[in-house]
């Protein structure tokens, strides 16, 4: 069975995950809006290298894109001179810090998703709900977040899975603080590091049922659309 300190990662990792899709389905609606509909001639040259930085998480080591969010964050750092001037201190090694790691990380696994899910919208169903004297704000709300809503579930979903999953990125910005920043797959790495296997088995094992659940899930919900 899990001990005190399995339970507070298990837990820990949990809202964590939740805040984060939470997070990257408020952000990450309008840039995959942009990014699949977006019409303006004089911001189309960004696209490119926007979509670029937001796949970057993807190829990138998971201790390189921590490494360079640690610095960020420090008292040296840009984002952490911010925080500091603002009476927040450094978020290094915070839960917020960690969520800030969990949001960039995690972007590529949410937006794709939707980008796909607006592409396939297609104009016809924008365009008539124009004729119906719809301004753009009701179309989308109306007429395309309804018709993207298999997008939703599955970045939302894949987001969720994914920010549960992470080890390198929140062990380089949250260390291993119990209670505070400790998260599973840390907390994996510490009872193997102390020869616990039970305790790590009975983690990892919940780990894989929970992604192969996921993705279970994800194939039985996309199947019968796909045959539609």
């Amino acid at each position: 069975m899990l001990d005190t300190t399995s339970l507070a990662a298990v837990r820990l990792s949990i809202e964590l995950a939740v805040c984060s899709t939470l997070l990257l389905l408020a952000l990450g609606t309008p840039l995959a809006w942009w990014l699949a509909r977006g019409h303006s001639p004089r911001w189309n040259w960004l696209r490119v290298p926007v979509r670029a930085v937001v796949a970057l998480p993807l190829v990138l080591p998971p201790s390189v894109l921590g490494f360079y969010l640690l610095v960020a964050m420090g008292p040296n750092g840009p984002l952490g001179r911010v925080t500091q001037a603002l009476g927040w201190g450094t978020l290094a090694f915070t839960f917020w810090g960690l969520l800030i790691g969990s949001v960039i990380y995690s972007l590529p696994f949410v937006v794709q998703p939707l980008i796909n899910a607006f592409e396939g919208i297609g104009q016809r169903p924008l365009e008539a709900a124009a004729t119906l004297r719809a301004g753009p704000l009701d179309a989308f709300w109306h007429v395309a977040l309804p018709l993207a809503r298999p997008g939703y579930l599955t970045g939302a979903v894949m987001g969720f899975a994914h920010t549960l999953g992470e080890f390198g990125v929140v062990l380089m910005i949250g260390g291993n603080i119990p209670g505070a920043t400790r998260v599973i797959s840390v907390q994996i790495y510490d009872h193997v590091e102390a020869l616990e296997y039970t305790q790590a088995h009975w983690l990892a094992g919940g780990m894989l049922l929970f992604s192969f659940a996921v993705l279970l899930a994800l194939h039985a919900t996309q199947k019968p659309r796909r045959q539609a």
